[in-house]
């Protein structure tokens, strides 16, 4: 039988204490009036979750438009939470550890799981260098790219990990491709109620499905007439969901993603796609950076390099490693780049730092 959200699971734990429904509501009143900011977060995601309405208000991460509250059924988080659980074998009494924001989906969903299949949940500041009890073993985390980069050295302490909200940098990857622990990078949004895909990141059997993103369960996807791909998850929205993420599908279950349909430039006639050109340079330059379009009156749109940082601070010579359409036009330097509210990288308002 599921669960739905009004149950919290008999094995639940927050930080080493049980918590019955009523229990929880009052440590939830308890982090707002006065606990620490990120406890305040925790302490007001709670309550709405334990409040008389079916849905929560989640704010989306503004990474490929205007950051917009929208309402996800708690329900539908249920399903998202056991999907999850059942790829990972989550079972009750399994210990959780929560680096993560409570006012997005990825932390919120943290929670959810807890809560739902009675996971002994511990939470700690969120910060891009997490610290935590390394004494204790955890069965499983979720981090960003930084936040994983900088616990790299501590993964012992963990037996599998998630990352997402951004790109994997091949450095990260080579710093993570001999730990014991299996991690997973996710492909997901907040509108997907955090991730539906996954794929491994190191402790690789040799299996050539390893290279792409697998679904959870209860999860397929196909392609429209773009190229890009089609979600349908019937446990978490009615509707199918149509992306802007361009793919190649291999299966029901597995894709590979190439890249952002309203990131792509065609430049005299060849399409080129950012995130693989960035993939190319991300051993080469130090720091953030990120390739876009400009207008050309020959070429309709022209490749350019964004860097953040001093004037000059990189060489042509890094362009070797791309092919001859792929090589900037220009390269611009920005003392420091626009964000989102997560924390991403704002191509579009980057750009507009130019003018």
């Amino acid at each position: 039988m599921t669960p739905t959200y009004k149950n919290v699971h008999n094995r639940f734990k927050l930080n080493n204490y049980h918590y019955s429904y009523e229990d929880l509501m009052e440590v939830a009143y308890s982090f707002t009036k006065e606990g620490e900011p990120y406890q305040r977060e925790l302490g007001v995601f709670l309550l709405d979750w334990l409040d008389k309405e079916d849905y929560v208000k989640v704010q989306t991460s503004g990474s490929t438009g205007k950051p917009k509250k929208i309402k996800i059924k708690k329900q539908a988080m249920v399903h998202s939470a056991i999907a999850t659980g059942d790829f990972f074998n989550l079972t009750p009494g399994k210990k959780v550890l929560s680096c993560l924001p409570s006012n997005f989906i990825a932390g919120k969903m943290m929670i959810v799981r807890a809560i739902i299949l009675g996971l002994e949940l511990d939470m700690v500041k969120p910060s891009v260098e997490p610290r935590i009890d390394l004494n204790k073993k955890y069965d499983f985390c979720a981090f960003t790219p930084m936040q994983l980069k900088n616990f790299a050295k501590y993964l012992k302490s963990l037996k599998t990990a998630i990352v997402g909200g951004g790109r994997v940098s091949s450095h990260i990857k080579e710093l993570i491709k001999d730990k014991p622990t299996n991690i997973y990078e996710t492909f997901g949004m907040t509108e997907t109620i955090s991730h539906i895909a996954v794929r491994k990141l190191n402790n690789f059997t040799g299996d050539e499905s390893e290279k792409y993103f697998e679904t959870l369960p209860g999860v397929t996807v196909s392609k429209d007439e773009r190229g890009c791909l089609v979600i349908e998850a019937p446990s978490l929205t009615d509707e199918k969901l149509i992306t802007n993420d361009i793919v190649e599908v291999y299966s029901d279950n597995s894709f590979d993603w190439l890249g952002r349909y309203d990131n792509v430039i065609n430049s005299g006639g060849i399409k080129l796609y950012p995130e693989q050109i960035e993939e190319k340079l991300q051993t080469k330059i130090n720091g953030e950076f990120f390739v876009t379009a400009q207008p050309d009156d020959v070429l309709g749109e022209r490749l350019v390099l964004l860097v953040e940082g001093e004037e000059g601070s990189i060489d042509t010579s890094i362009f070797e490693v791309l092919d001859k359409y792929e090589v900037p036009k220009e390269t611009y330097y920005i003392p420091k780049f626009a964000e989102t509210l997560s924390g991403k990288i704002h191509r579009q308002k980057t750009l507009e730092l130019l003018n």
